[in-house]
């Protein structure tokens, strides 16, 4: 005779819960378990909210993220096209401003540089009269400071006429004048205060020498000279080194006219590249008040910081501007998000495990995205690789 299976069914009171065994040939096995919550919102009957029982370790080994929900800001955006295009603020074109030759390199294309870094030398007759008329006034000037002031003591003794001192020290202000002249000249060749204060003390190969120093920290992107090259005036290059600073860069965008009225200074902007999933966070800087006369569109120009170098000039990108942004209670990553028979679910995090959880959404901001009820913040939610979780959720009820 054989033996029918027996099943054996608990009931607990209403609002506690209720389980489900079943005997059979491979013994008692959990098939489902829920705890329903009242829902004091809609005042409807209580929801039954099944438990997918895991513990941290599991959890771990699923590759589930975690994520604490709370409140956030969502936007309504609008999406540009643009390019990112170095700062101008920190672009810098070394020149020269003499007549000269390349005697020293330094630095090669690539390079990182500091502002004040030496970058060449050049060989420069121009530059080696300016310091010898610089050397010749300061000479002059200390000797006819002494002479005054020998003369201002002697006058005060009645040892010399006053006249003398008179003279004697219109001599003074004269050298003295002579001086500041050549030391300007010297700093309208390029030279720096540090090295005109250097020059009496340099060696006399040096003074026919005149060092090209960084004017920014940043990396060099373009060198225009060899060693032996010609420079400076009369048809000749002028231009050196270009140094560009990537720590920050520019979201150059195209706004039309239709949609120029809701773009403000001072609106966020993001950016992001086809088949990258980073994304940049820059803050509108530049409005153009003038229109394209071909394309009716205007200029728009973001701020934006790119501390890795990550962004490159150049590039083709899609910038969104967000227009009207508001504050919302709970925003939750849309990675989270899973659909189950129609409706929006998260798995929030139990003490058990995760429980499905049906949501409300509103809207949508890139990865984020409103969460209008069933969540509330403060709670953890699975907020990556949820499809796993809606996968065992889905399994038949007799499956191992």
């Amino acid at each position: 005779m054989s033996l029918r299976p027996i099943t054996l069914v608990a009931v607990f009171a209403a609002g506690v819960g209720f389980a489900v065994w079943g005997l059979g040939a491979t013994g008692p096995r959990v098939l489902i378990t829920s705890e329903p919550k009242p829902d004091a919102k809609t005042q409807r009957a209580p929801e039954k909210r099944p438990t997918l029982r895991m513990d941290d370790e599991r959890i771990a080994l699923a590759g589930i993220g975690q994520a604490k929900v709370g409140p956030g800001i969502v936007a309504k955006r609008l999406a540009v096209p643009g390019t990112i295009v170095p700062d101008s603020d920190r672009v810098a074109h070394v020149s020269v401003k003499l007549s000269g030759t390349v005697a020293e390199l330094r630095k090669n294309i690539g390079d990182d540089v500091e502002k004040g870094e030496m970058l060449a030398a050049l060989e420069s007759r121009e530059v080696a009269d300016a310091k010898s008329e610089y050397l010749s006034a300061r000479l002059s000037n200390e000797l006819q400071q002494d002479l005054t002031a020998r003369d201002k003591s002697l006058s005060e003794g009645r040892a010399v006429p006053e006249q003398q001192y008179i003279k004697s020290r219109n001599a003074a202000a004269q050298t003295a004048m002579r001086l500041d002249i050549a030391r300007q000249k010297l700093l309208a060749l390029g030279i720096e205060d540090n090295e005109i204060a250097g020059i009496p003390q340099a060696p006399e190969g040096t003074l026919r020498l005149q060092n090209v120093r960084a004017p920014i920290s940043g990396r060099l992107v373009d060198r225009k000279v060899e060693l032996g090259t010609a420079v400076g005036r009369d048809n000749l290059e002028t231009e050196l080194f270009v140094i560009v600073d990537l720590s920050r860069v520019w979201i150059e965008m195209t706004v039309s006219s239709a949609d120029l009225p809701s773009v403000r200074e001072g609106q966020s902007a993001s950016v992001s590249v086809r088949g990258r999933s980073a994304v940049g966070n820059g803050k509108i800087i530049f409005v153009s008040p003038l229109l394209d006369k071909d394309t009716r569109a205007a200029r728009v120009i973001a701020a934006l910081d790119n501390p890795q170098r990550s962004w490159r000039p150049g590039s083709f990108v899609t910038a969104s501007i967000a227009i009207e942004e508001r504050q919302v209670p709970v925003v939750a990553p849309v990675s989270a998000l899973q659909t189950i028979e129609g409706r929006k679910v998260v798995f929030a995090r139990v003490s058990e495990g995760f429980e499905k959880r049906e949501v409300a959404v509103g809207e949508r901001d890139g990865a984020t995205v409103e969460i209008v009820s069933g969540l509330a913040a403060g709670e953890t939610i699975a907020a990556s690789n949820t499809f796993s979780l809606k996968a065992e959720l889905s399994k038949p009820a007799d499956e191992d």
